[in-house]
C-alpha cells in the first residue's frame, strides 16, 4: 500500500506511519526522515484538526479515540483507492478480447456502427463478431451462449436473459416528404387502406406490434409487399413505390436529411416496439464484455432518437 499513500498529504502520511508503529522515532526510520520532522507534521495535523490524535506515554504514543477513528478512515480511503487503481490498470491493459454481438437489422444500420466506432476509439484491440438476424433468433443466440450481448425488439421474457437496457418506440407510416399525408401529426391505418403498402413479415417484432390493428382491418388492408428486411422496404419507399411501417431506428439519417418522413400511427391497438439489450443471466462476463456493456448503456441514450 506504500504507493497508494502518495495520495495523502505529508501530515496524514506521517500520522499513518506513527499510528502503525507506535512511536515518532520508529516512524522516522520507516519514512527515512528526521524524527523532528515527523513530530512537527503530527503536531501540525493535531493543531489543524483541533484534537489530540495521540496520548503521549513517556517514550511511546498511543492513539486517542479520535486518532483511531481517523486511522480507520484513512485505511478505507487507501483501500478504495487501491481497488480503483487496480480497475483502471485493468482498463489500461485491455488490449485484447472478443465480443460476440447479435442484433436485429434496424440496429445494425446506424446505432450499432455508432456504438462500435466510439468503443474502438478507446479499445482498438477488441475484436467483435456481429450476427444480424431476427429478434427471436437474437434472444436464442444469447440464451445459448453463442452471442455475448443481443439487441432485440420485444424478446421473450425468460429467466435466462438479463435485460441491460430497454426503450419503447412508436411505430409510424414511412413515406416521402411529398406524399399527401407527410405533414400529418399522426394517422390511422384505415386512412392508408387504399395506398400501396409494405408490411413487415410475420415473425418480426414490428409485425407482431401491428397485428392487432391488421386483424381488425383485415378486409381493408391488403399489402402489395411483405418483407423481412426493413432496409429493403425503406428503399422502395424512397422510390415512391410504397408506404411502409417502421420506428425511427435504422432510418435516422433519412429522417434527419428529410428524404423520408415518419408519421406516427394513432391506432390504439398498435403496440409500441420495445428495444431490449440482453445478456445471458448468471454468466460471468469477460473484462472486454463488461467494458462493452457499459459503453453500450452510456452510448444508447444520446445516440438513439
Amino acid at each position: 500500500m506504500q504507493r497508494e499513500t502518495a495520495i495523502l498529504s505529508t501530515s496524514f502520511r506521517y500520522f499513518l506511519a506513527v499510528a502503525e508503529v507506535g512511536s515518532i522515532r520508529a516512524a522516522a526510520k520507516v519514512l527515512n526522515i528526521a524524527p523532528s520532522a515527523v513530530n512537527r507534521q503530527v503536531l501540525l495535523l493535531e493543531r489543524e484538526i483541533g484534537i489530540d490524535l495521540f496520548e503521549r506515554l513517556g517514550r511511546g504514543l498511543r492513539l486517542s479515540e479520535p486518532g483511531a477513528v481517523l486511522l480507520r478512515q484513512i485505511r478505507v480511503i487507501l483501500e478504495t483507492f487501491g481497488e480503483t487503481k487496480a480497475d483502471l490498470d485493468a482498463f489500461r491493459g485491455l488490449k485484447r478480447g472478443r465480443v460476440r454481438i447479435a442484433t436485429v437489422e434496424s440496429i445494425s444500420v446506424n446505432v450499432l456502427p455508432d456504438i462500435l466506432a466510439g468503443f474502438w476509439m478507446q479499445f482498438p484491440g477488441i475484436e467483435t463478431a456481429v450476427t444480424v438476424t431476427g429478434s427471436e433468433a437474437v434472444a436464442q443466440l444469447v440464451e445459448d451462449g453463442k452471442a455475448d450481448i443481443g439487441f432485440s425488439f420485444n424478446p421473450p421474457t425468460t429467466s435466462r436473459l438479463e435485460p441491460l437496457y430497454h426503450r419503447d418506440y412508436r411505430i409510424g407510416a414511412l413515406m416521402t416528404p411529398d406524399h399527401r399525408c407527410a405533414g400529418r401529426a399522426s394517422i390511422e391505418l384505415a386512412e392508408l387502406a387504399d395506398e400501396p403498402l409494405a408490411l413487415p413479415a410475420r415473425g418480426l417484432s414490428l409485425r407482431s406490434a401491428l397485428d392487432p390493428a391488421l386483424v381488425r382491418l383485415a378486409r381493408d388492408v391488403r399489402p402489395r409487399l411483405e418483407s423481412d428486411s426493413l432496409r429493403h422496404m425503406a428503399g422502395l419507399v424512397r422510390r415512391r413505390q410504397l408506404i411502409a411501417f417502421q420506428t425511427t431506428v435504422g432510418i435516422e439519417r433519412d429522417l434527419l436529411d428529410g428524404s423520408l418522413v415518419l408519421v406516427p400511427l394513432a391506432d390504439p391497438d398498435v403496440e409500441v416496439d420495445r428495444l431490449v439489450v440482453v445478456a445471458q443471466t448468471g454468466r460471468v462476463p469477460s473484462l472486454a464484455l463488461t467494458v462493452f456493456c457499459e459503453h453500450v448503456k452510456a452510448a444508447l441514450e444520446p445516440s438513439v432518437p
